[in-house]
């Protein structure tokens, strides 16, 4: 019985291990058949699954432009580029992708600060590398909203040096940049905001830094710490385009630590930032006009001013003193600014007499500036405006008998108010600022016969940065009292 029960032992124990590897083997074949549809399944569906594209962490505008590149160079073998050991077939492709690129739309790149190792400053558990990615994200999704396509220098918690971002923000062929920080300081009283540029007269970087600066100031109601000169930051200094830093306020003062760890005020800070692009790129109109010139010394000083900013500008001018400085209305002409008569006597009693006494004046300043000029001006402005206290009786007939000879008035909604007795410096300023209400057309009454205005004519410019400067033509619809 022992020796039965022995024998039918052995036999189930073989049977139990030649079971056993036959399963093994069978789950063997199974692994190999998976790994083998896997490696025929994976390179035919790229479409399903970007191995390539799943590994690499750039913007989806570069990976778009890098899926042309076969286009590109199909377009090098059907074209004139020559590649040689001085051209390489990269740059080439690099120029043909800048020329596909100039669509009308705008790139904005935007350089998230710090990451990875390099937290930049941290306090209380807040770093300054989290909030940079929070705020750069909100960015690119409301500019997306606004048609804008953006770049961003990082796209995770990972620390790209300077240089390497540079050149990613160089080779999107962005339009500018917007690099975001957060700032600190011993005294922990310390706030505000701050803005960062690189002092160069042959890029728009003040200007964007302005605007940046302005409107993330007018979105938070922070503290406007101003914009500030640099010639070490290296994001700013090296990138060819329009470029500023944005330091969005201090993570050492515990009332802005606790503001930028506050998802309402950081919307705040990208609506600001946000709504500086869009005006950066689609600035509202101001005509900068002055009265009553010219004058040899003011009005060659305000003309040097406006050509080294390279605005241009409406002068309407009083016949008797065109006579007095002929050179300087035909400077006025020669450096690409609009004239138009302002009156030839500028005594309201005389012109506002009658109509005639009105018409007879303005044909005589006329008369003048186009024997000094070559140019027959068919836009004025009333002296006074079109509607004062001395025209009441007469100012429709004028304006009736005006336009029948074709001739087009301009008054103004924006004031510096400098014609006064004292004006000050200060006032002119806030003036202006206060006057515009924010307005898409802007024309602004300023004298270019007041040597305050010309002492504060850099700074009123300055004060605009959301205006683009002109000079006006009949084509602008007139500002009417």
């Amino acid at each position: 019985m022992y020796v039965q029960e022995a024998v039918w032992f052995k036999k189930q124990q073989r049977k139990r291990t030649w079971l056993k590897g036959l399963k093994y083997l069978v789950m063997c074949l199974t692994l190999v058949l998976f790994v083998c549809l896997g490696i025929w399944y994976l390179p035919l569906n790229k479409s399903i699954f970007d191995l390539e594209k799943a590994k690499r962490n750039v913007p989806e505008q570069v990976l778009a432009y890098e899926s042309m590149e076969d286009t590109y160079k199909k377009e090098i073998v059907e074209s004139d580029y020559i590649v040689n050991d001085e051209v390489t077939e990269q740059q080439i492709v690099k120029e043909i992708r800048t020329n596909h690129l100039d669509d009308g739309v705008n790139i904005v790149a935007i350089d998230i600060g710090h990451g990875g190792g390099d937290e930049g400053c941290s306090y209380d558990g807040v770093d300054e590398k989290q909030i940079n990615l929070k705020l750069g994200y909100q960015l690119k999704e409301k500019l997306e909203s606004m048609d804008f396509q953006v770049i961003l220098t990082r796209e995770n918690d990972e620390n790209i040096e300077l240089i390497n971002r540079v050149e990613k923000v160089k080779d999107s062929n962005a339009d500018i940049l917007i690099s975001i920080h957060q700032n600190a300081c011993e005294d922990m009283s310390v706030s505000g905001i701050e803005t960062w540029y690189f002092p160069d007269k042959d890029v728009e970087n003040e200007r964007l830094a302005r605007l940046v600066q302005q409107y993330t100031v007018l979105y938070t109601k922070g503290k406007d710490r101003g914009i500030m000169e640099s010639r070490e930051l290296v994001i700013v200094r090296d990138c060819d385009i329009p470029s500023c830093l944005i330091e969005t306020g201090f993570l050492s003062n515990i009332s802005e630590r606790q503001c930028l760890s506050d998802e309402a005020y950081c919307n705040k800070l990208v609506q600001g930032m946000a709504e500086a692009v869009e005006l950066y790129f689609n600035p509202k109109a101001m005509y900068l006009t002055f009265d009553d010139g010219p004058n040899t010394e003011n009005t060659n000083a305000v003309l040097d001013i406006l050509k080294e900013n390279n605005i241009k500008a409406t002068f309407f001018v009083v016949g008797k003193n065109v006579e007095r400085n002929p050179e300087t209305t035909k400077r006025i002409v020669e450096e690409g600014h609009s004239i138009g008569i302002h009156c030839y006597n500028h005594d309201y009693g005389v012109i506002y007499n009658s109509v005639e006494d009105y018409v007879e004046d303005f044909e005589k300043a006329r008369q003048i500036v186009f024997e000094i000029t070559g140019v027959e001006p068919n836009m004025f402005r009333f002296p006074g405006g079109s509607i004062n206290s001395y025209n009441k009786k007469v100012y429709r007939d004028i304006i009736e008998t005006m336009t029948t000879k074709g001739y087009l008035y301009y008054d103004w909604n924006a004031s510096l108010e400098d014609a006064v007795k004292r004006p000050d410096k200060e006032n002119i300023l806030k003036n202006a600022k206060d006057s515009t209400l924010g307005r898409k057309v802007v024309i602004m009454l300023a004298h270019d016969t007041v040597d305050v205005t010309i002492e504060v004519l850099e700074e009123l410019l300055e004060l605009f940065p959301e205006y683009e400067f002109k000079a006006l033509d009949t084509s602008v619809e007139q500002i009417k009292f």
